[in-house]
């Protein structure tokens, strides 16, 4: 498997956590030295671990952001 590198830009916020430490959360990622993307996704404590994930574009998360808004069950 081809190794691939990451940066957390921006540690937006913590949307929940395991009994085991683990957090679900919201970041600006760089992945491979390319523009920072949003980021969800499950990490172990240090980051030294993660899960899979989702990321989005500026354009998708700003369209997940209106859907969000027109959610009228939030």
């Amino acid at each position: 498997m081809p190794e691939f590198k990451y940066e957390i830009v921006d540690t937006l916020g913590v949307l929940s956590e395991t009994p085991k430490g683990w957090t679900k959360e919201l970041n600006k990622i760089s992945w491979n030295d390319r523009a920072p993307k949003y980021d969800i996704r499950e990490w172990s404590p240090q980051h030294e671990k993660m899960g899979k994930g989702v990321t989005l574009s500026d354009e998708e998360a700003a369209q997940l952001k209106v859907l969000l808004n027109e959610d009228k069950n939030l």
